[in-house]
C-alpha cells in the first residue's frame, strides 16, 4: 500500500484528487500539506518540508500546487526518497524537468508527469482508429471560463502559470497522443491581457512533415456552454473528440460515450508505475506550449479582473 501525500488541496485537489485516491487501490491518503486548508481525519502540515520533518510515514507525494514552485517541491520529495505525481503542468518550463528525471532515476523512485486528459474513455479510441485512418486536417476548440475554473487564482496569470494553456495544454496532451506523426508550431497568436502576464486566449497552427494542418484556438473567457472538442478530418469522415475526450463521434454518430475517469486513471497509473520501478514523463505538450510562447506573435486585449 502506497501511503500518499498530497501537497496543495486547493479546488482541483478536491474536485478530483481526493475521490479518485479513495477509489484507487493500493494507495491511502495519510497526510495533507497546504498552506491554508485542512481535511478532517488527516494530519495536517503547513508546508512539504514540515510534512517531511516530522516524522509521518509517506512513501509518495502528489503535488497540486501551481507549477511556479513544483521544481522545489519535487526536488526536497525526491531527495528524502519518495516517489513524485505532478499535476499538469509539470513545471513552469521545461528544463526543470530533466534533472528531475535523472533525480529519480538515481533514487530509484518513480516520477510520474500527469496528463489526465489522456485518461478520458475517448482518448485510446480514437488513436487506435488514426492509426488505421491517416488525419488530412485537425481542429482544435479549447474554450472554457477562467472565472469557473480558477477562480480568484491570481497565480495562473503570472510568469510560468500559463494562462489560457493551463487548459489547453490537456487538449495538446490528447493531440500528441493520438496523432500518427509528430507535429510543430507554425505560426501561434497570443492575446494578453494588458494587466497580465500571461496570455488569455491563443491561435497555433502546426503541421507536420507530411504537411497535415492542424489549428487550435484557446480561449479562457468562454461563458454559458463550455467547449473542449477535437475535430479531425480523415478519409474514413470526420471524428470528433467532445467533451474532453469523454465523448467520440464519427460523422455525427456516437461511438463512445463514457462517464469522467481521468483522475482514477492517472492514479491507478501512478500504482503501476511504484510497482514497476518506473517513470512517464512526457514532455511534448509542455514544449509545445514553450514554443508558442517562443514563436508567438503577442497582441494586447482587455484587461482582465478575476
Amino acid at each position: 500500500m502506497i501511503r500518499l501525500a498530497l501537497v496543495g488541496l486547493g479546488k482541483i485537489a478536491r474536485d478530483q484528487h481526493l475521490p479518485a485516491i479513495a477509489k484507487t487501490e493500493g494507495i491511502e491518503l495519510v497526510a495533507i500539506a497546504s498552506r491554508n486548508a485542512t481535511l478532517e481525519g488527516v494530519p495536517h502540515f503547513a508546508s512539504l518540508d514540515e510534512l517531511l520533518a516530522s516524522g509521518v510515514a509517506v512513501d509518495a507525494v502528489a503535488l497540486c500546487t501551481p507549477p511556479q514552485v513544483r521544481r522545489e517541491q519535487a526536488t526536497l520529495a525526491l531527495s528524502h526518497g519518495k516517489h513524485v505525481l505532478l499535476e499538469k503542468p509539470p513545471g513552469a518550463t521545461v528544463s526543470e524537468l530533466a534533472p528531475l528525471v535523472a533525480a529519480a532515476d538515481a533514487s530509484g523512485r518513480t516520477l510520474f508527469a500527469t496528463w489526465h486528459s489522456r485518461f478520458a474513455p475517448a482518448v485510446e479510441p480514437a488513436r487506435a482508429f488514426l492509426a488505421e485512418h491517416a488525419p488530412r486536417a485537425v481542429t482544435v476548440e479549447w474554450k472554457e471560463d477562467v472565472r469557473v475554473w480558477h477562480p480568484g487564482q491570481d497565480w495562473i496569470f503570472e510568469p510560468g502559470g500559463l494562462g489560457v494553456f493551463d487548459p489547453g495544454i490537456n487538449a495538446l496532451s490528447i493531440l500528441t497522443h493520438i496523432l500518427p506523426a509528430p507535429f510543430f508550431l507554425t505560426k501561434a497568436t497570443l492575446g494578453f491581457p494588458a494587466n497580465r502576464d500571461a496570455p488569455i486566449e491563443a491561435t497555433l497552427d502546426f503541421a507536420d512533415n507530411a504537411g497535415v494542418p492542424i489549428r487550435a484556438e484557446l480561449d479562457f473567457l468562454q461563458t454559458g456552454p463550455q467547449t473542449w472538442d477535437i475535430h479531425v478530418e480523415t478519409a474514413a469522415g470526420r471524428l470528433t473528440l467532445s467533451l474532453g475526450g469523454s465523448k467520440l463521434f464519427l460523422d455525427g454518430t456516437s461511438l463512445i460515450e463514457a462517464p469522467e475517469a481521468e483522475y482514477p486513471g492517472i492514479y491507478k497509473h501512478f500504482v503501476d508505475l511504484v510497482a514497476r520501478g518506473a517513470s512517464d514523463v512526457d514532455l511534448a505538450p509542455l514544449q509545445h506550449v514553450a514554443d508558442a510562447f517562443l514563436l508567438g506573435r503577442r497582441i494586447v486585449v482587455a484587461p482582465f479582473e478575476g
